[in-house]
């Protein structure tokens, strides 16, 4: 994939994506199989996309073997990076402080991170 253009992961591409960034790589069985704890999904379904997301340059695949094993092209950091950026544009107007209000204030953050959070601001302050 040409790092001049990102390509957008669909829901269902970035549930497969989150997968491989855990395991580092894995075969469409082993895909399909931790899929399949959480939703209701066809195996060609699986293989289907896996293999669109190859073709769109997201996951390399090694064909040297039969079972076909693919991993993560795309960096889990990345992704996150680009689609917060598009989240704070297209829906808190630009506002990072609007986005932590609305996480924050709609879910339980633990002690740990909280603290983490604080020391992150701690260091925005200090630059």
């Amino acid at each position: 994939m040409g790092t001049s253009k990102y390509i957008k992961p669909t829901e269902s591409e970035l549930e497969i994506l989150r997968i491989l960034w855990e395991r580092n790589k894995a075969s469409v069985r082993d895909v399909h199989e931790e899929l399949s704890k959480t939703k209701e999904a066809g195996y060609t379904t699986t293989l289907k996309l896996m293999q669109i997301m190859f073709e769109k340059g997201m996951v390399g695949r090694d064909d040297s073997v039969k079972i076909h094993v693919y991993h993560p092209v795309v960096s889990r950091e990345k992704t996150q990076k680009h689609l917060l950026g598009k989240m704070i544009t297209n829906l808190f107007g630009g506002s990072p402080t609007e986005l932590v209000i609305h996480a924050l204030g709609n879910h339980k953050a633990s002690p740990e991170e909280l603290e983490e959070i604080q020391q992150l601001l701690n260091n925005l302050k200090k630059q």
